[in-house]
C-alpha cells in the first residue's frame, strides 16, 4: 500500500461561480481542483453531459485511480470488459491501469463527480480537448500527450457495442 501525503497548506474551496467551464451543452466540464492546488492529492471535475452524450472514449491512466459519482441522470461506465448503467448516488472506482470510458446514457443527462488521486495537471488537457472540439487544433496532437496527462488511449468492443 501506498500513501499519498499531501503539500499543501490550507483548504481548497472553490466556488461554482469561480470554476472554469469547459465547453457548452451536449457536454460541459467544470474543473474544479487540479494537483498542484491540492499538492498532488487529487484532480477533480464535474462533467455534464446532455442527451446521450459521450463523455470520455476508452483510456487507462497507469498511475492514477479515477472515482465517478453519479450526481444526477444517467450514465454509463465502461470498467474493463464491463458497461455498467449508473443512476445518482451511484459510485464507480476504476483502478490504475484498468481501461474506462463514460457517456450519459442514451437519451438521459448525467452529472457525474470525477475524482483522480493521485492528481494529475489535468486542465489543460480538458482545455486542449476544447480547442479540438471547436477545430481550432486537428486531433491528432492529443496522441503525443498521452505521456504527460496519463491518459492512454485504447479500443474496446463492449463499449462500442453499448454506444452503437
Amino acid at each position: 500500500m501506498s500513501l499519498i501525503v499531501p503539500a499543501f497548506d490550507d483548504s481548497v474551496i472553490v466556488r461554482s461561480s469561480e470554476a472554469e467551464t469547459i465547453g457548452a451543452a451536449p457536454v460541459t466540464v467544470r474543473l474544479l481542483a487540479d494537483s498542484g492546488s491540492t499538492g498532488g492529492a487529487l484532480s477533480t471535475q464535474r462533467v455534464t453531459l446532455r442527451n446521450g452524450a459521450n463523455g470520455a472514449a476508452p483510456h487507462r491512466h497507469t498511475r492514477s485511480a479515477e472515482m465517478f459519482y453519479l450526481l444526477d441522470g444517467t450514465a454509463q461506465f465502461l470498467s474493463g470488459e464491463r458497461v455498467v448503467t449508473a443512476g445518482p448516488g451511484d459510485l464507480v472506482v476504476v483502478p490504475p491501469g484498468l481501461d474506462h470510458a463514460f457517456a450519459a446514457a442514451p437519451g438521459e443527462d448525467a452529472d457525474i463527480l470525477i475524482v483522480i488521486t493521485p492528481g494529475v495537471e489535468r486542465f489543460e488537457y480538458f482545455r486542449h480537448l476544447e480547442r479540438i472540439a471547436y477545430g481550432k487544433v486537428p486531433p491528432e496532437p492529443l496522441l503525443d500527450v498521452q505521456e504527460l496527462y496519463d491518459t492512454h488511449f485504447g479500443r474496446s468492443e463492449p463499449w462500442e457495442r453499448a454506444r452503437a
